[in-house]
């Protein structure tokens, strides 16, 4: 027999009660370097699993870390329903990016501070705030939790969840769940919610042209024979077309939901400088979340300083393309590899490697458990609907978790907002949104029970 759900004014006082206890936990594991790219601080990072274990097992569940072949620890907690109540599997992830230089932070990274309305350190946001949602949300609902819950920590997603796919099909029993709620996201502005349905996929390659065997005096072959630099450079300039999208034929590109960006909004949040211009065509939302997007993000030549008066022989650009939702990465190499081929100039020799990559995701966000959810949020956040809205960047693992479990309904959440500058310097949680979540949360689940 299903449990009458609790309601927002059962939990807010709840809320109040358990608030003080995860704020001291989010502070106790952001103060552990748990940097997974950092050989390191390896053992940073099973301590945060450790630590991250202890508060599960506190709450009663039962708790084990584990890893796949080579990968970092995770863990997996579980505290079964009442009979014939529905699973939720709740993901966050324990690890963090590097902090970066220490001078460009206002507080020390590794020293949660408040200042104004958010608590800054690296992972006060992404991810350990993710952790201590579902811990707050536990804690509220006690002994009326009316769903079994899983709770799936993982500990190497900043590194690209290399052996996430190992790892499900290793535990795919321990984990399968009837709703998978992710908590890596973040919402659409400070006191509008969002869903997060669409997700940009990721492809990644370092392009290499030469031009020459070796370097060579610019005054004696200059004008006959073409150096590296000016080479790569007219390649690189082929890839966009005059309006600025990308032109590399073969993409998929699709529509996005109707949602305003505001200009003002739009260049406090990207730190565009006065003038800069924007590049492509469509709405903003679908230059940002449906069509695809192609960057330069390293380059590999000779030093300006120092620098000989000979042509270069061989130039390397490292190449960032997000491919949109309904594209997958296979289709994404095959294109960008032909373009490449077909307009590298002057006959110079090209090496085209790709470094990494993942697929985008669209998610069907339909069904009751999704009613759930928006219900919850609406709640949450005193009236104000969710948005249904698309991601720029990549999640990779999320594409995982569909392929894993096809039958379970996937929903993208989380802690942050559009200043919570994840992955900077200064990164910071907004409190007043994260006690919105923690209500959402226990929301969701007393919904799904009942």
């Amino acid at each position: 027999m299903t449990r009458p759900a609790l309601t927002p004014d059962d939990l807010r006082p709840r809320l109040a009660d358990v608030l003080p206890g995860v704020r001291r936990d989010l502070e106790d594991l952001v103060r552990i370097e748990s940097v997974s790219a950092d050989p390191a601080r390896v053992a940073e990072v099973q301590r945060s699993a450790e630590a991250t274990a202890a508060l599960f097992r506190a709450e009663g569940m039962d708790v084990r870390i584990t890893s796949a072949e080579g990968g970092a620890p995770a863990v997996i907690a579980h505290r079964p329903g009442p009979e014939g109540a529905p699973t939720v599997l709740l993901y966050a992830h324990h690890d963090v990016q590097p902090e970066g230089d220490h001078a460009l932070w206002d507080s020390p990274p590794w020293e949660p501070t408040e200042r104004g309305e958010r608590l800054y350190a690296r992972g006060a946001a992404d991810d350990k705030a993710g952790i201590v949602a579902h811990l707050g949300a536990l804690r509220m609902l006690g002994d009326d939790l009316a769903v079994g819950v899983t709770v799936f920590v993982e500990g190497e997603e900043e590194v690209g969840s290399e052996t996430l796919p190992a790892l499900l099909a290793q535990e795919r029993e321990a984990l399968a769940a009837d709703v998978i709620v992710i908590a890596d996201s973040g919402n659409w502005d400070i006191g509008v919610p969002a869903l997060t349905t669409s997700l940009r996929g990721l492809v990644r390659a370092d392009v290499e042209v030469r031009t020459l065997t070796h370097a060579v005096h610019s005054g004696m072959w200059g004008g006959l024979v073409p150096d590296a630099l000016i080479t790569l450079s007219r390649l690189i300039a082929t890839l966009h077309d005059d309006a600025g999208d990308v032109a590399v034929a073969g993409l998929h590109a699709g529509p996005a939901a109707d949602v305003d960006y505001p200009e003002a909004r739009l260049r406090a949040e990207s730190g565009a400088a006065p003038g800069t211009q924007w590049i492509g065509t469509g709405s903003v939302v679908e230059r940002l979340w449906t069509k695809p997007a192609l960057s330069i993000t390293g380059l590999d030549a000779p030093q300006v300083e120092g620098a000989s008066n000979t042509l270069v022989p061989h130039a390397r650009a490292k190449v960032s393309m997000r491919i949109a939702p309904g594209d997958t990465t296979e289709n994404a190499v095959a294109c960008l590899r032909r373009h490449l081929e077909a307009h590298v100039p002057w006959g110079a020799e090209l090496t085209f490697t790709v470094t990494d990559g993942g697929e985008p995701t669209q998610i069907d966000a339909t069904g009751p458990a999704y009613d759930a959810a928006r219900s919850a949020f609406r709640d949450a956040w005193d009236g104000t609907a969710p948005v249904d809205m698309g991601v720029g960047g990549s999640i990779p693992f999320i594409a995982e978790f569909l392929e894993a479990f096809p039958q379970a309904s996937v929903l993208v959440t989380g802690v942050e907002d559009p200043d919570t500058r994840a992955h900077g310097a200064n990164e910071g949680l907004h409190l007043a949104e994260f006690e919105r979540v923690l209500l959402a949360e226990a929301l969701l689940l007393t919904r799904l029970g009942a």
